[in-house]
């Protein structure tokens, strides 16, 4: 049966709002011609658009498997937009930002997780431990859950430090066989009982034809920066690669989360 690749919404950003001062991302909350708030990435910050493709495909595949996440949105940014901005700072950011960004729907009101005051039962604080060894995503820790709470309901953000293999591309097939040795530090990891469980359920649900519908997802304009790729194809069917190689060794990653939870209780 074939997939269809999710819908991702394309709108044009009208107003700079406030700047989200974590981090080295600079992300701002803008206002966009929809008239909803948004949390946009810029692909003229540190990371440029590899933190783009990371949020944006990490993203769709925790959405798949059926975790709460902000919608995702291509953010367009007018080249006029920056101009009148006062911040040398920001303004800089702005053009440097010019065409395509990432924009995740704002919660209103949102807090931010605390495992020690927010209840995560076994099941959930497994799969979401598994998502992030799938993708390697080195930062759910204690310190910063990148998690919020919404109407009483946990909703997973920021995912642009996942993937980090992208930052030099060595060894890709191998990158995919590997464990996750950071999972030691995940925020959940303690409560994370059922992990070989979350594991067969995510493999139903994260076929071939559903991570690539994913994958394709991924805008030419924001490949082949920085990339050892001769196409667009080519760097696209990288990412893909590596998310298939981890979900066929996935056994991997799990007794190295398996083991590092014993090691904490």
């Amino acid at each position: 049966m074939e997939t269809i690749p999710p819908e991702i919404r394309t709108v044009d950003v009208t107003r700079y709002v406030t700047p989200l001062r974590e981090g080295g991302s600079l992300p701002a909350i803008v206002e966009a011609d929809d008239d909803f708030l948004y949390v946009i990435k810029f692909r003229g910050a540190g990371q440029g658009v590899k933190a783009l493709i990371a949020e944006l495909v990490a993203g769709e595949l925790a959405r798949a498997l059926g975790f709460r996440v902000p919608e995702i949105v291509f953010a367009n940014l007018d080249e006029a937009f920056g101009r009148t901005e006062p911040d040398e700072e920001i303004q800089d950011l702005l053009r440097f930002s010019e065409g395509l960004n990432l924009g995740l729907h704002y919660l209103s009101g949102a807090i931010t997780f605390d495992a020690l005051v927010n209840s995560v039962d076994a099941a959930l604080a497994s799969k979401i431990v598994w998502l992030d060894c799938l993708i390697t995503n080195v930062d759910r820790t204690p310190r910063n859950t990148n998690m919020l709470m919404w109407h009483k309901e946990l909703w997973l953000i920021d995912h642009g430090a996942a993937f980090y293999f992208h930052h030099s591309w060595n060894n890709i097939e191998e990158q995919g066989k590997k464990p996750f040795p950071q999972v030691k530090d995940h925020v959940l990891l303690p409560k994370a009982s059922e992990l070989e469980a979350a594991d067969a359920e995510a493999k139903k649900i994260l076929t071939p034809e559903r991570v690539e519908a994913i994958v394709s997802l991924i805008p030419d304009d924001w490949l082949l920066k920085d990339a050892p790729f001769e196409t667009f194809q080519e760097h696209r069917q990288a990412y893909l690669n590596f998310l298939l190689t981890r979900l066929a060794h996935s056994e991997t990653f799990v007794k190295e989360a398996q083991h590092a939870r014993k090691a904490l209780i």
